[in-house]
């Protein structure tokens, strides 16, 4: 009988261990996820050049090189997004912000409805150049899934950052780093 107790007692410690464990591990991964580094950048992207892509201007058609000399922040968001409705004003300010020192906020809307995508640029405001991209290529282009997802492209045409989620464009740190690459060449 003290055999068998024994034995249960090992494998009642056996799953203590293990639960430990994986507790361990869930919360590395949690961590991971949760720190400020993988959120605001992915170094492995950097220096890479931005894939070209071809939008829709003001009636005229554009490609992203036509932007080369400029710092571009270009933005994939949605109107059915709300991290990327709540990001709108910050990007307003930063459009005001860089364009004077030759950058622009570049938005490519993933929007499948039209005239949702122009309602909310008339309702919100957007003072930023923007495109609705309903074939939503242009994401697919640079592996974007999720919104708001935000490059920053240095003069030279090249990847300086990947940032997921959505960013308080105004927050010091990031017009600090937005700034760095200004400052580039």
């Amino acid at each position: 009988m003290r055999a068998f107790a024994g034995g249960l007692r090992g494998d009642s410690m056996k799953r203590k261990i293990l639960g430990s464990l994986a507790l361990v591990a869930a919360a590395a991964v949690l961590y991971v996820f949760a720190e400020p580094s993988y959120r605001q950048g992915e170094a492995s992207l950097a220096g890479r050049r931005a894939p070209d892509f071809t939008f829709m201007l003001d009636g005229q058609t554009k490609h992203l090189s036509d932007l080369h000399g400029q710092v571009v922040v270009l933005n994939f968001w949605a109107s059915w997004c709300p991290p990327c409705v709540e990001e709108t004003p910050s990007l307003n300010e930063l459009q005001a912000t860089i364009a004077p020192l030759g950058g622009t906020v570049l938005g490519i809307s993933v929007d499948e409805d039209s005239g949702a995508y122009q309602k909310f640029l008339h309702d919100d405001g957007v003072t930023f150049p923007t495109y609705d991209d309903t074939s939503g290529k242009t994401p697919g282009i640079y592996g974007t899934s999720m919104y708001p997802e935000t490059y920053v492209i240095n003069r030279d045409g090249e990847i300086a950052r990947k940032i997921v989620g959505p960013q308080n464009w105004q927050d010091p740190a990031m017009l600090e780093s937005i700034e760095a690459v200004m400052k580039q060449n």
